[in-house]
Protein backbone atom coordinates (compact mmCIF):
# COMPACT_ATOMS: atom_id res chain seq x y z
CA UNK A 1 0.00 0.00 0.00
CA UNK A 2 2.18 2.85 -1.25
CA UNK A 3 -0.67 5.30 -1.84
CA UNK A 4 -0.03 6.90 1.56
CA UNK A 5 1.80 10.24 1.55
CA UNK A 6 3.01 11.97 4.71
CA UNK A 7 3.88 15.66 4.55
CA UNK A 8 6.33 16.43 7.33
CA UNK A 9 9.14 18.70 8.44
CA UNK A 10 12.49 17.90 9.99
CA UNK A 11 11.94 19.18 13.55
CA UNK A 12 8.24 18.36 13.94
CA UNK A 13 7.63 16.05 16.94
CA UNK A 14 4.10 15.22 15.75
CA UNK A 15 5.52 14.19 12.37
CA UNK A 16 7.88 11.79 14.15
CA UNK A 17 4.99 10.31 16.15
CA UNK A 18 2.90 9.85 13.01
CA UNK A 19 5.71 8.15 11.07
CA UNK A 20 6.40 5.90 14.07
CA UNK A 21 2.72 4.96 14.27
CA UNK A 22 2.47 4.15 10.55
CA UNK A 23 5.68 2.11 10.71
CA UNK A 24 4.38 0.16 13.72
CA UNK A 25 1.15 -0.54 11.80
CA UNK A 26 3.29 -1.76 8.87
CA UNK A 27 1.85 0.91 6.57
CA UNK A 28 4.18 1.83 3.72
CA UNK A 29 4.25 5.57 3.09
CA UNK A 30 6.08 8.15 1.06
CA UNK A 31 7.46 10.96 3.18
CA UNK A 32 7.48 14.44 1.67
CA UNK A 33 9.60 16.64 3.91
CA UNK A 34 8.84 20.29 3.16
CA UNK A 35 12.22 21.35 4.58
CA UNK A 36 14.05 19.30 1.96
CA UNK A 37 11.93 20.15 -1.08
CA UNK A 38 10.10 23.42 -1.69
CA UNK A 39 7.74 21.67 -4.12
CA UNK A 40 6.29 19.65 -1.24
CA UNK A 41 5.50 22.84 0.64
CA UNK A 42 3.71 24.14 -2.45
CA UNK A 43 1.74 20.88 -2.75
CA UNK A 44 0.66 21.25 0.87
CA UNK A 45 -0.38 24.84 0.22
CA UNK A 46 -2.34 23.72 -2.86
CA UNK A 47 -4.21 21.22 -0.66
CA UNK A 48 -5.29 24.19 1.45
CA UNK A 49 -3.31 23.02 4.47
CA UNK A 50 -0.43 24.69 6.26
CA UNK A 51 -0.10 22.58 9.41
CA UNK A 52 1.95 19.43 9.80
CA UNK A 53 1.86 16.52 9.67
CA UNK A 54 -0.65 15.81 6.93
CA UNK A 55 -1.36 12.28 5.71
CA UNK A 56 -2.96 11.84 2.30
CA UNK A 57 -4.65 8.47 1.79
CA UNK A 58 -6.73 8.28 -1.37
CA UNK A 59 -9.21 11.17 -1.14
CA UNK A 60 -8.59 11.63 2.60
CA UNK A 61 -6.42 14.44 3.96
CA UNK A 62 -5.78 13.80 7.64
CA UNK A 63 -4.24 16.46 9.84
CA UNK A 64 -2.05 15.35 12.74
CA UNK A 65 -2.00 11.92 14.35
CA UNK A 66 -5.71 11.08 14.23
CA UNK A 67 -5.70 7.31 14.69
CA UNK A 68 -9.46 6.94 14.12
CA UNK A 69 -9.38 8.78 10.78
CA UNK A 70 -6.16 7.03 9.73
CA UNK A 71 -7.63 3.57 10.38
CA UNK A 72 -10.86 4.43 8.53
CA UNK A 73 -9.00 5.81 5.48
CA UNK A 74 -6.60 2.85 5.39
CA UNK A 75 -9.51 0.42 5.58
CA UNK A 76 -11.18 2.15 2.62
CA UNK A 77 -8.14 1.98 0.34
CA UNK A 78 -7.44 -1.63 1.34
CA UNK A 79 -10.90 -2.81 0.32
Amino acid sequence: MSNVIVYSSTNCPYCQQLKKYLTEQQVAFEERNIDLNDQYGQELHDLGLMSLPVTVIGEHKILGLNVTKLKKALAEVAS
